[in-house]
């Protein structure tokens, strides 16, 4: 596979926006099931504010269950990670500019390398706590007997998760970043989540070629579409791209 020449010169900006497909591959499972439930569970109940407070114990369970499952030996980074990584690695030092959106909340991109990385939706492996909105390293079960850090308090933490209704983290780096993009690729997602799939827009009122990389066309209008499964088109993608800048 070649990258394409729809560009006129080699990119100096490139955003990636990664979703589940791209840990899917590495046996985590994609958190919306067809059906609309996640993992058996209404959306509504496990991940949003209203659904924590009417019942927490269950929201609690339901995050340690997968930071567990983040957490188990079968679970690394796949060939896709570690295609990104190298190719921040590389990129940079020739002088482009490159940032890595993920809407995954498991570590996978850090543990293959990665570094210029922002986590729009949260992470899983940290927590928050309720009252000063200070951000914590977790990487066991959380819960009521789980004290803050920061006030010494039970119960006050909850975890780093963006649920639906909340503002995404990262919002002016990341949009920042698309207004000044040469190339935008998506890699792994539906396309169907706000403000995510928006994204590929932004890049292109910019004037960027924007690129997805997904095993289903989700039409969305990108000028370049590339289908098959991460963990070998990422990294043809991306060799291919060293090879001409």
């Amino acid at each position: 596979m070649h990258y394409s020449n729809a560009l006129s010169r080699a990119p100096r900006s490139v955003v990636v926006l990664t979703g589940a497909g791209i840990s899917a591959e590495s046996g985590i499972r994609t958190f919306r099931a067809s059906d609309g439930l996640w993992e058996e569970h209404r959306i509504e109940d496990v991940a949003s504010p209203e659904g924590f407070a009417r019942n927490p114990t269950l929201v609690y369970d339901f995050y340690n269950q997968r930071r567990r499952q983040l957490q188990s030996p079968a679970i690394k980074p796949n060939a896709a990670h570690s295609a990104l990584a190298r190719f921040e690695h590389n990129f940079v030092q020739a002088g482009g500019e490159f940032l890595l959106v993920t809407q995954n909340v498991d570590n996978l991109h850090e543990r293959a390398g990665s570094e210029s990385l922002c986590h729009m939706h949260g992470e899983l492996l940290k927590s928050r706590c309720l009252n000063s909105g200070l951000i914590f390293e977790w990487r066991e079960d959380l819960g009521f007997d789980s004290v803050c850090r920061c006030c010494q308090q039970r119960g006050n933490l909850r975890p780093h998760i963006v649920w639906f209704g909340e503002m995404p983290c990262h919002m002016n780096v990341i949009e920042a970043a698309l207004t000044r993009c040469d190339l935008f690729i998506s890699i792994g997602t539906s396309g169907n989540v706000y403000p995510a799939a928006g994204f590929g827009q932004l890049a292109r009122y910019a004037g960027a070629h924007t690129v997805e990389i997904n095993l289903e066309d989700t039409r969305s209008g990108f000028d370049e579409v590339v289908l098959g499964p991460a963990a070998t088109r990422v990294p043809e993608f991306f060799n291919s791209l060293l090879q001409n800048s």
